[in-house]
């Protein structure tokens, strides 16, 4: 016999029947749905073994069958290296009389120009030659490929499918598009081929057989395979498998655990290399620094250097915070060598990490250190408000000074030193800011668990409640100004045909140029604004944002969305928010009546959060000042390389870190054609923008970028039945799901309940328009929190899943309080 059948897998010890022929005898043995074929080897073919007694043998051995599908099987082909894809030939449809002609093209193949050139581009042999698979053919209804794990992302958690009515090979040829599937647990995402008219290629059923027998094959193979399919009358055939040669294998050691549910609130989407590097070694700074303040040694400080630095991940373009570093910084405080569990627990810590012994404390040294860091917290929160106006009078000198410089005249040298002042002088001071958040969480764990102590309080939001109204945090002021502003305009016939008929940069162009009273009075208001709060927008913390202060059109964009939707100060009275003020202190006043002791500690109490959480807010503001400042003079250094041909564009700096920026005016450089460096860093991140937003939690092991799953969402606990987040602003509304990834994109929510990954300061504007509000990410002291409570908007925050449950157009209800979010209807 000069061919083995599948029937015969014992045959195939020592003859080349090649990796595809070898997996489908695999699939045999698996059990699974494959059309009967027969193996060509190698040794017969290679014999010259051919002609009608061959073809005799195989027709006897497919008896009735009309057509036939004549593959290649080399050696090497389909492994877990190399896949040979599309390299060598293959025939669908073949006649008996066309069966012999067809395997001797397969067999020709094997020593075809691009098959030597694929062979070595890989390094590979040119020994090694062709077996053929000869196979009966399936009059297919619809066929295709699909991948045990998405082949573009590497996530392991996404099976892909592709499909096409009829036979699989218009697909492959690329002759018709394919419908998509994505299947990740029992969700499925359907891509239909463009114009389709006709139902999807495969049903729902279909799809999540094949996601079995994807599960199947990586269990039994242990990798994750890429299968051709054909489904005849319902039934799945394979026609071949084999692993994903693009997904890089698991690896081990160096475990850390990646996390960015509340940095994305300051940090959202792909963040540019200059941004991360100057928020690194800010953050590295700051920690060294508030470590000090808790007690932790000037020498175990010392010694950790690398912990310290590496509190931050830059992932895809994404920064994340390294739960590792953190749980590091956290094991080095006194308390715990103390108690360890407890520690963990207070500080929300899910998982545990390998500490260096030297890290622990023995405990007669640790409860003295104890003692001693209490001692001097007592007295740096007694010494808070003092320490706050210092700093808030050392920001306005700092940036008032450096607003007066005209930066465009000054070199790139010259600008290099401005930065590293400004550094020194106010970026390397900002204890106050760090001890407020310390303080401020804190007083707010202590309010929340007095309020949750009240017998008979069926408010779980009381809290919150409780916090409404605080006139004096800034972030709501924006919104205020910018309302009366828009009210101005609406008031004044001509300015409102403006700002109702022009874009926002014909509108700017034309209040520059009026001499117009009203139009004067009302660039007057804008300029005033734009000096006060210029940088809060969208993504203020990060330096490529393009600011109010530095295009004013996109100011006058959102003012053009106030008076196209109508949104006045009526709707910020202040009367809702002050009403739920108002009813959780008689709450507060019922339960405590006649308990002086209660009473008074929890005056104390709500006075320090009150006090704390506005300082927080406005504190943050501050920080978005000086960012403002860096921006500007690293916007000027990127002008000033563009002038001198160091870069295409201006803007193209922001893709250097800061310390290349540097190298190259210091001449410390090690990579002097900045154009190219730039022209790959900008080509990388477009790719990490269109994969898209990474899992909130994951784990990487070894080198991160090597083979890990960004998209992993095994760490992730996702919801079951209605969804459910944390109550942050108390009301129950019901309305239509306006889901929004870009706030810049929507002019007005007109009443629909804003659901979005994560906010920041910038996205204020869009609250007045939105009946509620739902946030993927964040916590209780969150932006969009804080900002919420103030305007009385109902709010939750960190709802797992949020976005891969709800849709823009969902109906739902949403209670502010209680944190659940029922759908009605879809």
């Amino acid at each position: 016999m000069h061919f083995i059948s599948d029937t015969e897998p014992h045959k195939t010890t020592g003859v080349t029947i090649g990796g595809k022929a070898g997996n489908l005898f695999r699939l045999k043995q698996l059990g699974l749905p494959v059309p009967h074929f027969v193996v060509i080897p190698w040794e017969t073919l290679r014999a010259d073994i051919s002609g009608p007694e061959l073809v005799t043998g195989l027709l006897s051995a497919f008896e009735g069958t009309r057509y036939f599908a004549v593959r290649s099987s080399a050696a090497g082909e389909d492994g877990a290296a190399f896949s040979f894809a599309g390299q060598f030939e293959s025939y669908l449809g073949v006649t008996p009389d066309e069966l012999a002609a067809r395997i001797a093209d397969v067999r020709q193949s094997a020593f075809s120009k691009r098959v030597m050139a694929y062979r070595k581009h890989h390094g590979l042999s040119d020994a090694g030659g062709v077996a053929v698979i000869v196979q009966e053919m399936v009059d297919a209804d619809a066929a295709g490929v699909a991948f045990g794990a998405n082949p573009l992302t590497g996530n392991r958690q996404q099976k892909v499918i592709n499909a096409v009515p009829g036979l699989g090979d218009r697909l492959v040829s690329g002759e018709v598009n394919a419908d998509e599937f994505l299947l990740e647990g029992a969700e499925i995402q359907s891509n239909l081929a463009d114009g389709k008219q006709a139902g999807p290629a495969l049903t729902n059923e279909q799809i999540y057989r094949l996601g079995q027998i994807l599960e199947s094959l990586e269990k039994e193979l242990g990798h994750p395979q890429d299968i051709e399919f054909a489904v005849r009358n319902d039934q799945i055939f394979l026609l071949q498998t084999r692993p994903i040669t693009t997904l890089k294998a698991k690896p081990e050691g160096n475990y850390i655990l990646w996390d960015n549910s509340n940095i994305i609130e300051s940090y959202p989407g792909v963040t540019t290399p200059l941004t991360f590097s100057f928020i690194s070694k800010s953050y590295e700074t700051a920690y060294k620094l508030f470590s000090a303040y808790l007690g932790v040694s000037e020498l175990v400080i010392k010694k950790n250097e690398r912990v310290f630095a590496n509190t931050l991940g830059f992932l895809n373009g994404r920064v994340y915070y390294n739960l590792k570093t953190w749980y590091h910084m956290l094991a080095m405080l006194p308390g715990y060598s103390i108690n360890a569990r407890y520690m963990e627990k207070m500080m929300g810590v899910k998982e545990q990490f390998d500490i260096p012994d030297s890290y622990r404390l023995p405990k007669g040294k640790a409860w003295w250190s104890i003692l001693k860091m209490a001692v001097q917290m007592l007295f740096r929160f007694r010494a808070l408000p003092g320490k706050r106006r210092e700093f808030m009078q050392l920001v306005e000198g700092t940036i008032n000074e450096y607003k007066a410089i005209p930066f465009a005249e000054k070199s790139a040298d010259e600008l290099m030193h401005l930065y590293l002042n400004f550094e020194r002088k106010l970026l390397l001071e900002w204890k106050a800011p760090l001890l407020n958040d310390f303080f401020a969480m804190i007083w707010f764990g202590m309010l929340q668990k007095q309020c949750g102590q009240l017998s008979g309080s069926a408010n779980p939001n009381l809290h919150n409640d409780l916090l409404c109204g605080s006139n004096d945090i800034i972030s709501v002021q924006p919104v205020h100004r910018s309302i009366a502003i828009a009210a101005r305009i609406a008031a004044v016939p001509a300015l409102k045909d403006l700002f109702m008929t022009k874009n926002e940069q014909a509108i700017h162009e034309m209040l520059s140029l009026s001499n117009d009273p009203e139009f004067v009075g009302l660039r007057a208001d804008i300029d005033r604004y734009i000096a006060d709060f210029g940088e809060r927008c969208v993504g203020e913390l990060k330096l490529e944002t393009i600011s109010y202060g530095q295009e004013p059109a996109r100011f006058i964009k959102v003012l053009k969305s106030y008076v196209e939707t109508g949104i006045t100060n009526a709707q910020f009275s202040g009367e809702r928010e002050g009403m739920i003020r108002t009813n959780a202190q008689r709450e507060i006043a019922t339960h405590l009546k006649g308990k002086t002791i209660g009473r008074l500690k929890m005056r104390l109490t709500l006075h320090y959060t009150r006090e704390l959480v506005s300082a927080r807010e406005n504190l943050r503001y501050e920080r978005t000042r000086a960012f403002g400042i860096v921006r500007e003079i690293f916007t000027f250094i990127g002008k000033r390389f563009y002038a001198d041909g160091l870069l295409t564009n201006a803007r193209d700096v922001f893709y250097l870190t800061k310390e290349e920026i540097f190298s190259q005016i210091e001449g410390t450089a090690v990579t002097q054609d900045v154009k190219a460096l730039v022209a790959l860093r900008q080509k990388a991140f477009q790719g990490y923008r269109e994969l898209g937003p990474l899992s909130e939690r994951f784990a990487t092991y070894g080198v991160p970028y090597n083979g890990n799953d960004f998209f992993n969402i095994d760490r992730v606990e996702m919801p079951e039945g209605d969804l459910k987040g944390i109550g942050c602003s108390p009301g129950r509304v019901t309305g239509r799901v306006r889901v929004v990834a870009d706030p810049a994109e929507v002019p007005s929510l007109n009443g629909d309940i804003l659901v979005t990954t994560s906010t920041d300061p910038g996205w204020v504007t869009l609250f007045p328009g939105a009946s509620g509000i739902i946030v993927e990410r964040g916590s209780l002291l969150s932006h969009s929190a804080i900002v919420s409570r103030e305007m009385g908007k109902p709010c939750i925050v960190g709802v797992t899943g949020l976005l891969k449950s709800l849709k823009t157009g969902d109906e739902i209800e949403m209670d502010g309080s209680t944190g659940i979010i029922r759908t009605i209807s879809r």
